[in-house]
């Protein structure tokens, strides 16, 4: 991703948040200096503001948490930070997201403690909501994708689309977990987006809220000549197991190449992009974490499925970010695929979700990472091997429920898909035994 496109939203985990461990951090003798040393410059920042700011003290947030927040940023962001700086952003701003703003990172965050339990629903994939992921882009609160088949899909929300009202709501100031508090709510319950489409037309949209329980393989198809198609429609908890089931039964049928489809997957978790990888590299790296100081770890491959190695192309758009382009970014460093379709989104970062005493917590930034082949593609992207745009104005296919032949994809109305299935089926293929 860019820095100008925080993805997150419905879906909070997917993209950034839920991209690192979520972890305790131990209350070491350092932090507990840094806290005291805090304490004491806020006490002098807030005593000499406090008259001009006695109106909005209540609704300052606690001052511990703030203090256990900026002793985290100081000591585990991949960047150095100045705590001056930090406590003059929170002494301007009056939160804590608003001293974060210094940091100029759309990916690190404070989240309020629902917040915090809504994202750790979205790493297990089931939640009750309308079913789109959601982020900021120039400044406005933008759907990414809708997931597919569920009541925001049905609904027509595509990617692009703005929400400009939530229940009548303004959104021009509201933070994505606010956001996000709004969309989700009881099963059966009725909310209403006022959706500035693409085309500028504007549409206030009812939609009935349902538990969504996203799957990340939406897809799995056995094409002639033994080319299976798999969709990957997001990275979770539950991203291993289901690809590996859908392998498993594709090679059942005779599947001799894989056509692993990434398109419009804005990401996840770390652990479970690593996992997909693990099931195609037989070795040597996977990706490169770069922490602060430019210390580099690299993640290897397990080598699990040293036989899985039939030809594979992997699909990826501007959509796919984060996780996904660990995935394709290791497959094409290592050889292993080659990439059709259009760059990727270009989302290089790492983020860690720390838990606080009091039951929130705070996405921050601790790593770049770098694909397997040493790139770093943070507002860059990836670049496939063979690029397929889609021409102007058209609506990604994978938006659509037009079915051909039962098997839910309709290949003439897919170029990027035509020409992965070309390009396998002009490969000599391993014969089946």
């Amino acid at each position: 991703m860019t820095t100008a496109y925080p993805w997150a939203g419905e879906h909070i985990g997917y993209g950034d948040i839920g991209e690192g461990q979520v972890r305790n951090l131990p209350r070491q003798r350092k932090i507990l200096l840094v806290l005291i040393a805090v304490a004491m410059l806020a006490a002098g920042a807030f005593s000499s503001s406090y008259g001009k700011a006695g109106a909005e003290a209540g609704k300052l947030s606690n001052l511990r948490t703030v203090l256990e927040v900026a002793a985290l940023v100081k000591t585990q962001y991949v960047e150095p930070v100045s705590m001056t700086e930090l406590l003059k952003s929170y002494v301007a701003h009056g939160t804590i997201n608003g001293m974060l703003k210094i940091l100029d990172d759309p990916y690190t965050r404070y989240l309020e403690p629902y917040a915090y339990k809504q994202m750790q629903l979205d790493t297990t994939g089931i939640y009750g909501g309308i079913g789109i992921v959601v982020g900021i882009r120039d400044e406005k609160l933008t759907i990414v994708a809708p997931i597919e088949q569920t009541p925001g899909f049905h609904a027509g929300l595509r990617g692009g689309d703005v929400i400009e009202s939530i229940d009548g709501k303004p959104t021009k100031h509201m933070s994505q977990d606010e956001a996000v508090s709004y969309m989700r709510g009881e099963a059966g319950a009725k909310v209403i987006l006022g959706i500035r489409k693409k085309n500028g037309e504007f549409q206030e949209v009812p939609i009935i809220r349902e538990i969504i329980e996203v799957r990340s393989v939406t897809k799995q198809i056995l094409f002639d000549d033994g080319v299976g198609y798999v969709r990957l429609s997001s990275f979770s908890e539950r991203t291993s197991q289901e690809l590996e089931q859908a392998l498993a039964s594709l090679e059942e049928q005779g599947m001799r190449s894989l056509i692993l489809d990434l398109r419009g997957n804005p990401g996840g978790l770390l652990t479970a992009a690593i996992d997909v990888a693990n099931k195609f590299i037989p070795g040597g790296p996977i990706l490169h974490v770069v922490g602060r100081n430019g210390v580099a770890q690299t993640v290897e491959a397990s080598a699990q499925h040293i036989g899985r190695q039939y030809p594979m192309v992997v699909m990826v758009d501007g959509y796919s970010a984060s996780a996904s382009e660990i995935v394709s970014g290791a497959l094409k460093d290592t050889g292993m695929a080659t990439l059709i379709g259009a760059q990727t989104f270009g989302k290089g970062l790492v983020q860690t979700v720390i838990p606080l005493r009091d039951g929130s917590a705070v996405s921050l930034t601790t790593a770049r990472y770098q694909t397997a082949g040493g790139h770093d593609i943070h507002s860059v992207g990836i670049m496939p091997d063979v690029i397929v745009e889609l021409p102007e104005g058209e609506e990604p296919p994978y938006y659509t429920s037009d079915v051909e032949g039962g098997n839910g994809v309709d290949v003439s109305k897919d170029i990027q898909l035509q020409a992965a299935l070309e390009l396998l089926q002009e490969r000599e293929l391993p014969k089946a035994s």
